[in-house]
């Protein structure tokens, strides 16, 4: 089995009443989406696993967000932080932790929904797509710009999950200690932004090479 992770350790903080851990599915690699993701001029899109593991690095300090209604992305409402990231098998996996106490109405309808019924979709800048041409977009390269928690039939892949972890200690999402790559989380420190990206929820126009947003949802 070939696993690829990364994650950030941040100190355990025993019932911090702001700092609730999540795992989740965010994406599939080397399988097409369900459906088109916006930005993708209607085509299904595949992220290589190459793509997806040179991109792993950009998913870590990452705002998760959720929209009213949980159909889609809105990024002012950053909910999460995006702590962990590893590839298992086909799946893409995600841990880190939502602002519980920020958002408690969003928390009360998270288990009124339950873990059956929520997945994931990423958001990404420069995806670079190998032909655009071809019916279905395989991105040769990708930079993570945050996530969404959304009802997994919205998704445009529609096997990602969400779950809240009940207990820290034995979050599923874990990243292997053997091949993990730990990052010390510095005060004030965090990713740059990458040039170009583009937070609004509209659409935009992609050049002949490459897509300047897309979003799984």
């Amino acid at each position: 089995m070939r696993l690829e992770a990364m994650a950030v350790e941040f100190p355990t903080v025993a019932g911090h009443p702001n700092r609730v851990p999540f795992a989740g599915v965010l994406t599939l690699v080397d399988v097409a989406s369900d459906r088109a993701p916006s930005g993708s001029r209607g085509h299904r899109v595949v992220l290589t696993r190459v793509a997806a593991e040179a991109a792993l690095p950009s998913l870590l300090g990452m705002a998760v967000d959720f929209k009213a209604g949980w159909d889609g992305h809105d990024a002012k409402q950053k909910c999460g932080i995006v702590t962990g990231a590893r590839i298992n098998g086909n799946e893409l996996h995600v841990e880190g932790y939502l602002f519980a106490r920020d958002y408690a109405e969003m928390m009360r309808e998270m288990e009124a929904h339950g873990d059956e019924v929520l997945g994931m979709s990423y958001e990404l800048a420069d995806a670079h797509v190998e032909d655009m041409r071809a019916s279905e977009w395989r991105l040769s390269k990708v930079t993570f710009t945050g996530a969404a928690i959304l009802l997994r039939e919205k998704a445009a892949y529609r096997q990602t999950s969400f779950r809240i972890v009940k207990d820290s200690m034995a979050a599923a999402g874990k990243p292997d200690r053997a091949h993990a790559m730990r990052l010390p989380a510095r005060a004030g420190s965090r990713p740059g932004r990458v040039p170009g990206e583009d937070r609004a929820p509209a659409m935009q126009r992609m050049p002949a090479r490459c897509s300047s947003a897309m979003r799984t949802a």
